[in-house]
């Protein structure tokens, strides 16, 4: 009798984390203390397309209240963004 083969059908480690969430997630980005207003500012403008008074308001308001959502929707979708934050020196995380 021939041995069964074995096969992971199993959805990667993205599609578990949206199953249910389809556009539930949102960008935060977080308040660090080190970065100046107009680091941030360009940062966000750069990688998340964001326009200048957009991107100011979300700096004033990761200063004053400690994070922002900056971006909702899928995690698939959000994950470059966040990479792009972080590799900037930003901290940023999907929620």
């Amino acid at each position: 009798m021939k041995p069964k083969e074995y096969t992971n059908n199993k959805p990667d480690f993205e599609e578990l984390v949206d199953i249910g969430k389809s556009e539930g997630r949102f960008l935060i980005l977080h308040n660090d203390d080190v970065h100046s207003f107009d680091y941030v500012i360009d940062t966000l403008i750069e990688v998340c397309d964001m326009e200048s008074t957009q991107a100011e308001q979300c700096t004033f308001l990761v200063h004053y209240k400690g994070k922002c959502d900056v971006k909702k929707g899928t995690f698939g979708i959000l994950k470059p963004f966040k990479e792009g934050l972080i590799e900037r020196g930003l901290n940023a995380t999907i929620d």
